[in-house]
């Protein structure tokens, strides 16, 4: 199936994100369904862009992407826990060397 309507705006606030769609819709969701949303700062969220020409969202400082299509359909994240568990672990390696090398 080939979605027509792509997402024209996105706010992400502490506890949701919106999505404007071309069509006049909004969708809005928990944070919760994306927990790497979620596990990043506010700059973080407030840095993404469009892929797909707005069939999409991506995160590149959270690695995140959401189609529009999965929000439409009510899909939160696929991401496993394990999955979710060494990202953060990255994260937190990460955070440790800037630290250290500033």
């Amino acid at each position: 199936m080939n979605f027509l309507v792509k997402a024209q705006a996105v706010t992400v606030t502490e506890t949701k994100l919106s999505v404007d769609l071309t069509d006049g819709r909004t969708i809005i969701v928990p944070l919760t369904w994306f927990p790497r949303l979620v596990h990043g700062t506010a700059e973080e969220r407030a840095h993404w862009r469009w892929i797909a020409q707005g069939s999409g969202i991506h995160w590149p400082d959270l690695d995140e992407d959401i189609s529009v299509k999965h929000l439409l359909e009510g899909k939160p994240s696929g991401e496993s826990e394990t999955s979710l568990q060494r990202w953060r672990e990255a994260r937190q390696g990460q955070n440790k060397e800037e630290i250290k090398h500033p």
